[in-house]
Formats: C-alpha cells, structure tokens, sequence
C-alpha cells in the first residue's frame, strides 16, 4: 500500500498580494467567523509540497504558476449563474450556513489522495455541507504512479466517494492533473494514462453506480493523454482554467464543460482566506439532474 504522512498543521506558506511577494517569513495565519483556526493553504509561489498536500490546481500551480489573468483574491469573473466551490483541509473550518447564505450551491471536497491519504476535514466537511443545504460532492487526488486506478478509485469509493440519491450528493470527482511531487505526467506513458484513467472511471461506476466527473487542464489532458477522446461521452468535464476570459480553454476531444473553475484566488462568505470558485454549466435544475442521475 502506497501510504502518505499528513501534512504537519503548522506548515507555512507564502502569499502573493498586489504589491508582489511577501517574505517566506510573514505566514499568515486565517480565522473562520467562529474564531476557530484555519489552516493555511500553499499558495502560488511555492515550489513544492508534501505528500497528501495536494489540492485541486495544486499541480498547475507547481508545474505552470499563476496567469497573470487570473482574477485576484475577491474579484470574481462569471459571478452570474449556478455558482460552487471546491475546498480541502487547506480551508481550515468552514461556516457553511454562511457559504450557503453568500449564494454558493454546491461544493466538492477532497476526500482522497493515492491508496493512503484522507483529508482530515472531510468528515466534517461533508454533512456539514449537506445539512447547509449545500449541493455536496467528493473529489479524489489521482497519483497514477503509485497504484492502479482500480485500486485508487475503490479507495476513493470506500472513503467518502460513494453516492446517494437524495437530492443533494453530487458524483465523484477524479482530480487527474499535474503532478505536484514530480514529472508532469506521472512517469506514465499516454497509452498508460488512457488505460489509468479508463480503469478508474470503470472501477468506480461499479461500486457507484454513477460516471465519475473528470477535473483537468487543457494543457495537462492534451500532453499526458496524447489529445484522447476516448472520455468525453462518458464523464462530465470539469476544466481547471483560471481566467476573466468569458469561456475555457477545453481539452482535447471534449465539446463543451460542465463546470468550471475560473479563479483560485476567489472569496466567500464562511471561508477564511483564498478558495477555488466555480460555475456549473445550467440551471440549478440541471445540476439537481447530475446530483441525482436523471
């Protein structure tokens, strides 16, 4: 078994403002609206993480940086429409009556990394969300290299990836991006990713019943997949694209997004510091239609 240390709770980061960098040494320590501790979250400039440090754009941000066109903590680009975030342990305690209340709809958080990592605030995290009445979902971080993605996506089922019909369980999500503790492409070949990824998918409508959505980037899915097409009719894509543009960039082979996450750096109400903003491609009616298979 493939077994990852938690991150220590006083790691520090490194915030970039308006102004430029600050020193390593100024960490920043969040509250939440109770006074409770949050814990801080890696932010761009930073060059590495540990094991089961991971979180969604975690890669991206270690393999490509920042865009100079993200939005800034606190603007936001397509505020209009079904609006969600995503959230780990990096988030500290979340309000989630007060996430709920600035207008947010639903939420996937990190459940799983690898065969050996649980995100300690996923317990929590989880019926928290849902008694918020909070539209919630599960995410795992695929590490490719160290197992198979059978193996990793029963892992995921069994540890808070599983799924229920009642109006508010959004599917799994397989975080498949850059890897934030090595190559880019896991030291797979795209034949291998293909057949990675498709083991995973399959392993999980198993003991799911449901296609697990696929969360990535244009430039990752095209490089370490070859440009495949062999996905885009069986899992909804959640394209990584931190922009103001009115639209993301899509990976090869898929038409069009159901969600997007278009800033890292965005606000909320119930969150204390940076947490990633996203937007659901329809109504509320049709996300009800994802969350409940119809």
């Amino acid at each position: 078994m493939f077994s990852l240390p938690r991150p220590s709770t006083g790691t520090r980061r490194r915030t970039v403002t308006a102004l430029g960098v600050l020193g390593a040494a100024l960490a920043l320590t969040a509250t939440t609206a109770g006074g409770a501790s949050a814990a801080p979250r890696p932010d761009r400039d930073r060059v590495a993480i540990e094991p089961g440090e991971a979180y969604m754009g975690a890669g991206t941000r270690v393999h490509e940086g920042v865009p100079a066109g993200e939005p800034p903590m606190g603007v936001l680009a397509p505020t209009d429409g079904v609006q969600g975030i995503d959230v780990s342990h990096w988030q500290g305690a979340i309000n989630w009556t007060s996430v709920r209340g600035s207008g947010i709809q639903f939420a996937w958080m990190k459940a799983t990394e690898g065969t050996g990592y649980k995100d300690p605030r996923f317990n929590t995290n989880y019926p928290a969300a849902h008694a918020a009445g909070v539209i919630r979902g599960a995410y795992h971080f695929a590490l490719p290299n160290a197992s198979s993605g059978a193996t990793q996506a029963n892992y995921f089922a069994t540890n808070g990836g599983g799924w229920s019909r009642d109006n508010l369980t959004l599917p799994g999500v397989l975080d498949i991006e850059h890897n934030p503790y090595g190559a880019m492409c896991y030291g797979l070949s795209t034949t291998q990713m293909r057949t990675w990824i498709n083991d995973f998918y399959t392993a999980y409508k198993a003991r799911t019943s449901r296609d697990v959505v696929i969360y990535t980037t244009a430039s990752w899915w095209n490089t370490c997949t070859g440009n495949w097409t062999g996905m885009s009719a069986k899992s909804p894509l959640w394209v990584a694209h931190w922009t103001s543009a009115s639209a993301p960039t899509l990976p090869s082979g898929f038409p069009t997004w159901t969600v997007w996450q278009y800033t890292s750096t965005g606000s909320v109400a119930g969150v204390a510091g940076n947490v990633d903003r996203n937007k659901f491609n329809g109504s509320r009616d049709r996300l009800l239609a994802l969350a409940n298979n119809t």
